[in-house]
């Protein structure tokens, strides 16, 4: 692909925008299902999508090898992911304010550089710890509402919930550390090892339904716009930058888009000790990822 910063700015700039209002999609879409079914619906359309994706660029071919030559490796994949992590992270925005679940979800990078000392062997470097504290205390003031002392915590499950979809994601990066398959045949596979196991879920639960056009528009929202078209619009924007740095650093503003997204759209009152707890998760991930090239 002929590398072009401009085409790479306006793809990762398409991208965050749409990553910004899926907080607020999740929120309205939970009025509609519950996460289960938001799960089962939401993971369907970005399956469809994603096949639609490998039937026009001709990979489709690839999938059976790939999981072929890896069925242990997918089988863990599509357990984690969509299956487990979003079927957490659903719950957990069931059980908070969407500003906080959006918030404690930008710290799977931080759980990333933990699990990657046992897992992969790496060390804590010194930026590393600083960033851990850092985030870590904007996690505590958001969840506890700037009540730090007192540790007031407005939903305890939620919260750990939340947390623990940061973990599974940080684990799943981790898993896929050594596959070298096309991102989008990954994920495909990985859904299509999901769906089923949703599906019995589904079964199990008695939750099958058929959804109402709302429902159905907002599980067609998430499945394209969190799961599907944005990360094919991000893989673009890698593959088209020149200075893939610059690009990747457009993340950092998502964050604050999505309070925007909130308060108009869901008339949720961003609460002021969010913004503050966010800003120190952000300033967390800053060093995380500059300090930690200087530190020794």
């Amino acid at each position: 692909m002929v590398k072009n910063q401009r085409h790479a700015l306006f793809f990762g700039l398409a991208a965050v925008l749409l990553w910004s209002t899926v907080a607020t999609a999740f929120k309205l879409a939970l009025e509609q299902l519950t996460s289960l079914q938001l799960l089962f619906f939401s993971s369907l359309i970005s399956w469809l999508f994603l096949a639609g994706s490998l039937a026009y660029t001709k990979d489709f071919s690839n999938v059976v090898p790939c999981f072929k030559a890896h069925p242990w490796r997918y089988l863990k994949l599509g357990s984690i992911n969509p299956f487990l992590y979003y079927l957490i992270l659903f719950k957990a925005y069931e059980l908070l304010p969407a500003q906080q679940a959006q918030a404690l979800n930008y710290t799977w990078a931080i759980s990333l550089s933990l699990l990657a000392v046992p897992l992969l062997g790496q060390k804590l470097r010194k930026a590393d710890l600083i960033s851990l504290g850092l985030a870590y205390f904007g996690v505590l003031i958001i969840s506890t509402k700037g009540q730090i002392t007192e540790l007031n915590f407005e939903s305890p499950l939620g919260v750990g919930l939340a947390l623990l979809s940061t973990l599974l994601w940080s684990l799943y990066w981790i898993f896929n550390t050594k596959n070298t398959d096309k991102p989008v045949i990954s994920l495909f596979i990985c859904f299509s090892i999901a769906l089923p196991l949703i599906a019995l879920v589904m079964t199990w639960q008695g939750a099958w339904l058929i959804p109402s056009i709302k429902a159905s528009l907002a599980a067609i929202y998430v499945g394209l716009f969190e799961m599907g078209i944005t990360f094919v619009l991000w893989l673009f924007a890698m593959k088209k930058a020149e200075n893939t740095s610059k690009i990747s650093n457009l993340i950092f503003i998502s964050p604050f888009i999505s309070l925007v997204f909130i308060y108009t759209l869901l008339g949720e009152e961003i609460h002021p000790t969010t913004p503050i707890g966010l800003g120190f998760i952000i300033a967390g991930l800053f060093i995380q990822k500059f300090g930690s090239k200087k530190a020794p």
